[in-house]
């Protein structure tokens, strides 16, 4: 049976223990990526012991698989403190992961929390996940998305970590095309064989005719008009908050990042997964941060991970 990958995020936030805390609490256990130094006490704490993972070996009652990465020196490792070192770890850690998936023999991906700032620090260009695993994996940039599920709703977003004027300037009717093309075929390996897509307005009203700007007039509606002509079962452009309160639709195309988090936010709060979609090694991660004022602290929630496992089939939270 195959696995899926758990990459532990940055390891002074609270990524590990959330990591080894979700393993716990699933029936079908991820094989964690990171440094033993940082997780083995967790792991004995809560009784399972480390073993070196060989792909192909299936789990075993407690016993927690971990891919040693050997990134982090041990004196960097500061529960609750921002650092360049950990920001490396971290961008490390999930390249590890997505070379392996892409090698075969794994469902999946799975990442815990980054640090956008401590990347950075380390001297990495980082906008968050998607433009990463679009480089190691080889897909232009602009064909690989977020999509943001939680709260019952799945939502990609056409752009995302760029400032908004900057973002509304690279919408194309071909970039908007290709975010639905990629939400369609994500939700159709959640088990929805003709999903119905909502197209988000760029503007309220979605331009109401021209009255506010013509930009759905240039950009969203050809996109739309674009995925019905390849059989895609698209509604749209209609603005943002009808389309959300319209029943039927299994997913959601946001032009920017606002637009999108802010309803999956709203219901679905920490819980939220955040999966990077178009890149062809099926890969996900939290919708929360590395709460580094809790690090350490052993009051981390998990949830979020089960869910993002969870996405990846047979990987079913336990009920003891």
């Amino acid at each position: 049976m195959s696995r899926v990958l758990l990459a532990i995020g940055d390891p002074n936030g609270i990524g590990p223990e959330i990591a080894v805390d979700a393993a716990a609490r699933v029936a079908d256990p991820p094989v964690l990526v990171g440094d033993r130094h940082v997780l083995a006490d967790l792991a004995a704490a809560r009784g399972f012991r480390l073993r070196e993972h060989t792909p192909g070996t299936p789990a075993e009652d407690g016993v927690l698989d971990l891919v040693d990465a050997r990134q982090l020196p041990p004196d960097e490792f500061r529960p609750g403190v921002l650092s360049a070192e950990a920001g490396a770890a971290t961008v490390r850690y999930v390249s590890t992961a997505v070379t392996l998936a892409q090698g075969g023999g794994y469902r999946g991906v799975v990442a815990c929390p980054h640090s956008e700032t401590a990347v950075r620090a380390a001297g990495i260009p980082f906008r968050g996940y998607p433009p990463l695993i679009a480089q190691l994996t080889g897909v232009p940039e602009d064909r690989v998305f977020l999509l943001l599920s939680g709260g019952g709703l799945h939502i990609v977003h056409t752009t995302l970590h760029e400032r908004l004027a900057d973002a509304l300037q690279r919408l194309t009717p071909e970039l908007v095309t290709a975010a639905g093309q990629a939400l369609h075929e994500t939700l159709r390996t959640f088990g929805t064989e003709a999903p119905r897509i909502g197209i988000f307005g760029i503007n309220p009203h979605a331009g109401e005719g021209g009255l506010f700007g013509s930009d759905d007039e240039r950009v969203t509606a050809p996109a739309a008009a674009s995925l019905v002509a390849q059989g895609i079962d698209a509604v749209g452009p209609t603005g943002a908050d009808v389309l959300l309160t319209t029943p039927g639709h299994d997913g959601f195309v946001a032009m920017y990042h606002d637009q999108g988090h802010v309803p999956v936010k709203l219901l679905a709060g920490r819980t939220a997964t955040a999966l990077t979609v178009g890149a062809g090694v099926p890969f996900c991660s939290v919708g929360h941060g590395t709460a580094f004022d809790i690090a350490g602290r052993g009051v981390a929630d998990p949830t979020a991970v089960v869910r993002a496992l969870g996405l990846f089939g047979r990987t079913k939270e336990t009920t003891a």
